[in-house]
């Protein structure tokens, strides 16, 4: 590739950002550690660990950031979650088992220029309505590459997260709309939505803005942080660490 534009790199690399961090949060080798770590229930690690950023908070505040739960869920995880050692420091428990992930499933791809192409993208996010991933992006970093690969991954993937949830609240989707809107209702039971749910086969469109939205906001970072050369760069790296990472 010669360069690439600024939509082009959204299209090319955000879903591998997001399934490489949906795999690290789902890989059995996660909740073991987080047993390791003192959390006996993986969705109090997740939830503890995932929000713990935000710092001591009421679970009616991580609820607000993460989106997709329904809160009596997140109130559920987080209280039990925190209770273990805080808030802060199950992120930080959290964090570490990102690091080891990366250990074991990244290596060298991307290697150091990757790290410093998705630090700028990081960098230049503007931060506004944004709060987990600040948190995130705010979190030290590991240092060796492949661990530090990982963690910004994630923050990436946390930043596509907030935008998204950004997005479909502009378009007038309550949570579970833009859920059940965007897929069939496993992906809601998945979360943890339960009983009855609605039919919501009527707000695809408004989705589908939602979705352009998010697009057109990660677009305007990446255009302002990399060159279309430096953008064609990260795509190809993220690609390494995506063979690597999901095989």
């Amino acid at each position: 590739m010669d360069g690439l534009d600024a939509m082009e790199t959204v299209r090319a690399a955000d879903g591998i950002i997001h399934d490489v961090g949906a795999a690290w949060m789902l890989d059995p080798a996660t909740p073991e550690r987080g047993k390791r770590a003192g959390y006996d229930n993986p969705f109090a690690f997740y939830f503890a660990g995932r929000g713990g950023v935000l710092g001591d908070v009421d679970a009616g505040v991580v609820s607000a950031a993460m989106g997709w739960f329904p809160a009596p869920v997140v109130r559920l995880f987080w209280d039990e979650g925190v209770a273990v050692a805080g808030a802060r420091e199950a992120a930080r428990r959290y964090a570490a088992t990102c690091v080891e992930w990366g250990r074991d499933h990244i290596g060298d791809a991307g290697g150091e220029r990757l790290c410093e192409l998705a630090g700028r993208v990081v960098d230049a996010a503007e931060g506004s309505g944004l709060p987990l991933f600040c948190g995130w992006r705010a979190e030290p970093l590991a240092d060796d590459v492949p661990g530090r690969t990982a963690q910004l991954v994630h923050v990436l993937r946390e930043w596509r997260g907030a935008l998204h949830l950004v997005a479909t609240t502009a378009a007038g989707l309550a949570p579970l709309e833009a859920v059940l809107a965007g897929s069939n209702e496993d992906r809601a039971r998945f979360l943890g939505w339960r009983g009855d749910l609605p039919d919501c086969s009527a707000l695809k469109g408004r989705r589908a803005e939602a979705e352009e939205t998010t697009d057109r906001l990660a677009a305007a970072v990446y255009e302002r942080a990399l060159s279309p050369a430096e953008r064609a760069e990260f795509v190809e790296l993220i690609r390494a660490v995506g063979a690597a990472a999901l095989g």
